[in-house]
């Protein structure tokens, strides 16, 4: 891509802290390599409707410690029909753009490989708390969730200490357990549970009789949303042990808040990385956290392959809570 060749750039799917970093750095980089960058506001569904305006510098000011995407994000089912696929394509075509930049979670990337088949280049930046991409070690907010679980248990433990009860916690994370299991081990949880691995609850009541038996008055069980209902696992875990226990679902709050350290500089490196790649040419790649630095590899690796679990921490955690 030569001087004033035209790139865009949006955010599609749930939010993530660090994605207004990466969008910062789509926008600046592009910018130093005389590239004209424009930002899609409302994902695809915004896309479809034209909501397309040129970035400069001052676009991206003053919000690498802003939660959130300052392009605002939707859901877009029309984005997966044939129709939809072509106006996006064609809504980019109108204004001269060549590029796409697109910061989400695979879905999203679903969405820019058919623009990649439209004529499109198209570059992923894995953006979702639930890091739940393959291909990429981390994703962007997924850093900043498990540390807003690990304060937000710390408070709760005071409130099981002093009522001597079990507290269930329910994380976000759909079908994948990295928030569970990350920030389960972070707080010491007497139990994590994941959908990836099988669990007995009547195993898990015996460890919390055992523990209460040793002296231990409260314990927190991690329970990943995609594991099963926290409500009837509660019922279930109060029927075999007798003990009183209390469900606590954190939502949504886990997707808010300033990106912690590692995520705005995980942002950083993703969205400038996603310019280098265009500049040389490149196109349906994503770009990776992947064994300690910062790529580009084929986009069908989000879904063509699954993210593996790191089954060695899982054991690690169980150990640790004998």
């Amino acid at each position: 891509m030569g001087a004033d060749s035209k790139v865009a750039v949006l955010t599609s799917g749930g939010d993530a802290p660090g994605m207004n970093t990466a969008i910062r750095a789509v926008v600046r980089k592009g910018i130093y390599h005389d590239l004209r960058v424009y930002g899609v506001f409302h994902g695809y569904d915004g896309l479809l409707r034209g909501e397309i305006k040129e970035m400069e510098l001052g676009s991206v000011a003053d919000i690498v410690h802003r939660g959130g995407t300052v392009l605002k994000t939707a859901r877009c089912e029309e984005m997966f029909t044939a129709e939809g696929q072509r106006l996006a394509a064609d809504q980019l075509k109108a204004k001269g753009i060549e590029a796409l930049v697109v910061i989400g979670g695979d879905g999203s990337y679903r969405g820019a490989k058919k623009l990649a088949e439209l004529g499109i280049k198209v570059i992923g930046v894995p953006g979702t708390i639930d890091n739940d991409i393959a291909g990429t070690d981390s994703t962007i907010g997924f850093d900043t969730a498990v540390n807003t679980v690990v304060e937000a248990v710390s408070k709760l433990r005071d409130t099981a200490s002093s009522h001597e009860r079990t507290f269930l916690v329910e994380v976000m994370g759909r079908n994948c357990g990295d928030i569970a299991l990350h920030s389960g081990l972070a707080i010491g949880a007497e139990s994590i549970l994941t959908p990836e691995i099988p669990f007995d609850l009547q195993e898990i009541s015996e460890k919390l009789l055992r523990g209460y038996r040793r002296g231990k008055n409260h314990s927190i069980i991690i329970c990943a949303e995609g594991a099963g209902d926290i409500r009837e696992i509660a019922s279930a875990l109060k029927q075999y042990s007798g003990l009183e226990n209390r469900v606590t679902i954190l939502g949504h709050i886990q997707r808010g808040g300033a990106p912690s350290a590692s995520d705005s500089l995980l942002g950083a490196m993703m969205g400038g990385k996603a310019i280098e790649a265009l500049i040389e040419g490149k196109s349906e790649v994503m770009i990776s956290h992947f064994q300690n630095e910062i790529v580009d590899r084929p986009l069908e690796l989000a879904f063509n392959e699954k993210k593996m679990f790191n089954r060695k921490l899982y054991e690690l955690a169980n150990e640790l809570a004998i």
